[in-house]
């Protein structure tokens, strides 16, 4: 459980991201989301209170018992960085890495959760996860998900040298919608299906945000009269973030200065 933030310093703020979908696209490509994401967590090191990653921060990741996928050194550093000077950060998984494990909560103090939580901040209430598998549709989806997260299909792949096993994942990454800019990600209007979620939600509890990812999309959306729906986007075109502030949420763009 995500505990909550009785009191929110007016000089602090909360910080939501999803979808940096870290490994996805060409080596240079790679490499300049890293440096944009490590960019972006510099500019808030200063004022966040706390920080929430939604899921598919990477295009894959699968730890072995003595090994994890190269790369990444820069994030995971500065994350690091940020947790020594004792501010929290919480990773939720996603569809493309919900094989995370132990590593980030033993070697970065990073709690890994994989469900959708709620929580409250300076008397607001949220609701927050990666999206994937909520709301009505995607069956396809749900039955893999129920696969890959089987404790026998984890123990299966890791039989595999990671060599291969590795490998043959970073070959699915290159296939994704986000590494080929596929054009999927079109608004739906009513029929966004975490927007249906939220609206079935907000029916038994009210929260004042849900906070989303996995969609690629920025939306801002109501969900009634009190309550909004905000997916987070993603960080190979959109680059697009949410903060908070104790009072309003907003959703905004990263502007990198290095850029």
């Amino acid at each position: 459980m995500i505990p909550s933030i009785e009191h929110l310093p007016p000089d602090k703020k909360v910080y939501f991201a999803s979808d940096f979908h870290l490994g996805a696209g060409s080596q240079e490509q790679r490499r300049r989301t890293e440096k944009k994401v490590v960019s972006w967590l510099d500019s808030i090191k200063h004022n966040a209170h706390a920080i929430y990653l939604l899921g598919d921060m990477f295009d894959f990741w699968f730890e072995y018992k003595q090994a994890i996928p190269k790369g990444f050194i820069r994030f995971q550093g500065k994350l690091a960085e940020i947790r020594d000077a004792g501010i929290p950060v919480t990773f939720f998984t996603g569809n493309h890495d919900m094989w995370l494990f132990d590593y980030f909560p033993t070697e970065l103090g990073i709690p890994v959760i994989r469900e959708p939580q709620s929580f409250s901040i300076n008397g607001k209430n949220f609701f927050i996860g990666h999206g994937d598998g909520l709301g009505p549709g995607d069956f396809t989806y749900k039955i893999l998900k129920k696969i890959f997260k089987n404790k026998l299909c984890q123990w299966a792949f890791a039989r595999l040298h990671p060599n291969f096993g590795i490998g043959v994942a970073n070959y699915w990454s290159r296939k994704s919608r986000i590494t080929n800019n596929k054009k999927q990600d079109v608004y739906l209007g009513e029929d966004e299906w975490l927007l249906r979620y939220s609206r079935e939600q907000e029916k038994l509890k009210h929260h004042d945000f849900y906070i989303f990812g996995h969609r690629h999309l920025p939306l801002d959306l109501e969900v009634s009269h009190n309550s909004r729906y905000i997916n987070l986007g993603e960080w190979l075109n959109h680059f697009t973030y949410a903060a908070f502030d104790g009072i309003h949420l907003k959703l905004k763009t990263f502007e990198d200065p290095q850029d």
